[in-house]
């Protein structure tokens, strides 16, 4: 490893620490009725994991401020009901424990990553944080998982991500890496294995109790 950089674990906070995609969903529905707009509730949560630049015109061919704008408020609505998965900060936990770097690679603007990592706790095992702030394009886009390994000094060849969608595991690609997912955003086993995924794992919690078989364990050796 070069220039001082180490191995680390990039963590998606969204339907992968947090169960919040179902909430999501429900939140750009209302931003697009209160546009004017309208998108079949399953066809957003399939597409809950990019950033809302690109998921707006993916279902409506086409960018609507209007819906954008309106969708924060309606996810501060619901926001309350955002529970962190068990195991969540102990996973974090186990993978600084073991010398590695932590870091969290989100879609999510700012504050609402900000309230979600209380949420999960045991922020002192956090290294760095980006957000959909710090890019120009959110995922799929490999943007988000670039800047969090910059920002956490991660070497790429030692770095996998953890996500929970079809779109973590296409940013991660794209970034040159690979990634664990967990079936808690809604993507089945087989959605995620198809996509790529190093490994699948239920939740969290099944990735902490097989951490030490997992290949986060290979990382630095």
């Amino acid at each position: 490893m070069s220039g001082g950089l180490r191995p680390g674990v990039l963590f998606d906070v969204d339907g992968t620490l947090v169960d919040t995609n179902y909430l999501h969903a429900l939140a750009w529905s209302r931003a697009f009725r209160d546009a004017g707009e309208w998108a079949p509730m399953n066809a957003i949560h399939r597409l809950v994991g990019m950033g809302g630049d690109q998921l707006v015109p993916s279902l409506l061919g086409r960018p609507c401020p209007a819906a954008s704008a309106a969708r924060a408020k309606r996810y501060a609505e619901l926001i309350d009901d955002a529970r962190a998965f068990v195991g969540a900060a102990d996973l974090l936990g186990a993978v600084h424990e073991r010398g590695l770097a932590v870091a969290i690679a989100s879609s999510a603007p700012g504050d609402e990553l900000a309230l979600m990592l209380e949420r999960v706790g045991n922020k002192g095992a956090i290294d760095a944080s980006t957000t959909a702030d710090d890019v120009e394009s959110s995922k799929p886009a490999p943007d988000v998982f670039v800047a969090a390994m910059e920002a956490a000094g991660i070497e790429p060849s030692q770095a996998v991500a953890v996500g929970d969608s079809v779109w973590d595991i296409r940013a991660a690609r794209a970034a040159g890496i690979g990634c664990l997912a967990v079936e808690t955003g809604g993507f089945s086993q087989h959605e995620l294995n198809e996509e790529g995924a190093l490994h699948v794992y239920r939740d969290v919690n099944e990735l902490l109790n097989q951490l030490a078989t997992s290949p986060i364990a290979l990382l630095g050796r």
